[in-house]
C-alpha cells in the first residue's frame, strides 16, 4: 500500500526541538506526493551565547540523535533529511561523513545534510569563492570555514550573528539578514551561502539573487533540493531561489 499523501516519498526529518523555521520552510517548498515528518531532538539547554554553550548544544544533539531517529522511523519514511546544519559542518569533511554514517546506521536510509547540499549547489554553479552568513559563535564559524576549505572553496568573508540561544536564531529579522548578506558580498565573491536552519532566509535569498546578480544559497532550500533530487523528484519550486526553480 502507498501512503495516501506521501505517495511519491515520505521524508523523515531530524530537527532540534527549538527550531521553528525549518518545518514551515519545508512545507512551503512542498511538492505533490512528498511529505515531511519531523522527529524533534530534545534540547534541554538552549544557551549558545559563547563557544562553550554551542559545544554543549551539539553534545545534546549527539546524545539524542539515535532516540530521535528511532521515533521518526515508526512512520516508515523512505529517506532522511537533516533539519539542522551545524552538526553537518562540524569536524570538516570527515565530520560530515561520520554524521551521515551515524544516521545511515541508525535508520538504514540515505540522508540529505545541509553541508553536502551546499557543496553540490556550489559545484553546480561553478562557484569557488564564497561569502557566508551563520547564526553561530566563532567555534561554529570556524567549522564552516574548515568544511568549505577542505573541499577547495575559499571563504572570502563570513558573518556570524552570534545568536545567544537556539530559539533566538528565529528572531533575526529580514533587515538584519539583508545587511549580513551585503557585508559578506563583494566583487571577489561568486556565491553567498547561509547556514543555520532556524534562520528564515529562503524568501530573502530568492529576492537577493535578483539584486546581487549571483547565487544565494539558503540552507533549507538547498537541503530540500538535495532530498528531492536524490529521490528522482524533478519538480521545480518558485519563490525559493534559483536552485529549486531552475535545477
Amino acid at each position: 500500500m502507498t501512503d495516501v499523501l506521501g505517495w511519491r516519498r515520505k521524508f523523515g526529518v531530524l530537527a532540534p526541538s527549538t527550531n521553528t523555521i525549518v518545518e514551515p520552510d519545508f512545507y512551503r517548498m512542498g511538492v505533490p506526493g512528498v511529505t515531511a515528518h519531523f522527529g524533534r531532538i530534545h534540547i534541554r539547554d538552549q544557551n549558545m551565547s559563547d563557544d562553550a554553550g554551542m559545544d554543549r548544544l551539539l553534545e545534546q544533539i549527539r546524545a539524542e540523535m539515535d532516540y530521535t531517529c528511532a521515533r521518526v522511523l515508526t512512520c516508515e519514511p523512505d529517506y532522511m533529511v537533516m533539519g539542522m546544519s551545524a552538526e553537518t559542518f562540524w569536524g570538516g569533511v570527515e565530520g560530515n561523513l561520520r554524521f551521515v554514517k551515524q544516521i545511515q546506521d541508525a535508520t538504514g536510509l540515505e540522508v540529505a545534510t545541509g553541508a553536502e547540499a551546499c557543496r553540490r549547489a556550489l559545484e553546480l554553479y561553478g562557484a569557488r569563492r564564497i561569502g557566508v552568513v551563520t547564526p553561530y559563535q566563532p567555534i561554529g564559524d570556524a567549522n564552516v570555514v574548515r568544511f568549505f576549505g577542505e573541499l577547495g572553496f575559499e571563504v572570502v568573508a563570513i558573518k556570524g550573528l552570534r545568536c545567544p540561544t537556539a530559539v533566538s536564531i528565529a528572531h533575526v529579522t529580514e533587515d538584519e539578514l539583508r545587511a549580513a548578506l551585503l557585508e559578506v558580498d563583494g566583487p571577489k565573491v561568486d556565491a553567498l551561502v547561509q547556514c543555520g536552519t532556524n534562520l528564515s532566509m529562503v524568501r530573502l535569498a530568492d529576492e537577493a539573487e535578483r539584486w546581487l546578480g549571483k547565487p544565494v544559497i539558503a540552507i533549507n532550500a538547498a537541503t530540500w533540493w538535495m532530498a528531492l533530487r536524490d529521490n528522482g523528484i524533478q519538480d521545480r519550486v518558485d519563490g525559493a531561489g534559483s536552485l529549486l526553480r531552475d535545477h
